[in-house]
């Protein structure tokens, strides 16, 4: 009985973590140099992702009744876990890339957005710009017109201007030429 009590905490916590969560993906980390564990956590972390190596059996009991429920059969040998509760392919993407480098890292599975993907789907999913890259090109592609169009307004105006100096500069020659000749 004092075994359960122990371990109610840990599952609370995973609970909790995982509550409200856009996404998690499950990774096997056998194999990492601390220097590149230390670094994925970086990463990780600067990005608002939470990832920390739990227990198999406590993740089941956390995941029981939710959309990651599916991620069960995936749990065998060590796992760790990465959620996000804001940008759903970060983790993902993040993993991805940093597997690139370092090869023992390996994906196990994940859900995103309440589907359950497997590597491949997972290596998908990472090839999706973050949701800041994508409203920046967004903005971008906004922004191009509407600059273009400032511009040749500008030119215009800019034109029209130096024609009125000129008409003006004429007229004032015109005017003042009459004048000095009487």
């Amino acid at each position: 009985m004092a075994k359960v009590e122990l371990k109610q905490p840990i599952v609370a916590a995973i609970a909790e973590d995982i509550k409200d969560a856009q996404s998690i993906v499950l990774v096997d980390y056998r194999g990492l140099t601390v220097a590149q564990d230390t670094e994925l956590r970086k990463q990780l972390r600067e990005a608002g992702i939470t990832y920390k190596v739990c227990k198999n059996t406590m993740m089941k009991r956390a995941f029981e009744g939710t959309e990651f429920e599916g991620l069960d059969e995936y749990l065998e040998g060590p796992s760790a876990i990465a959620i996000s509760k804001d940008d759903a392919t970060a983790p993902a993407r993040i993993i991805c890339k940093f597997a690139k480098d370092a090869e023992k890292l390996e994906l196990k599975a994940g859900v995103v957005e309440g589907t359950l993907y497997d590597v491949e789907g997972l290596s998908e999913l990472a090839k999706i710009p973050s949701r800041e890259e994508l409203l920046s090109r967004l903005l971008g592609s906004m922004q191009s017109p509407i600059t273009n169009f400032a511009r040749v307004i500008k030119q215009i105006a800019e034109q029209d201007g130096s024609e009125a100096a000129e008409t003006a500069t004429e007229e004032t020659a015109a005017e003042e030429a009459p004048a000095t000749a009487e």
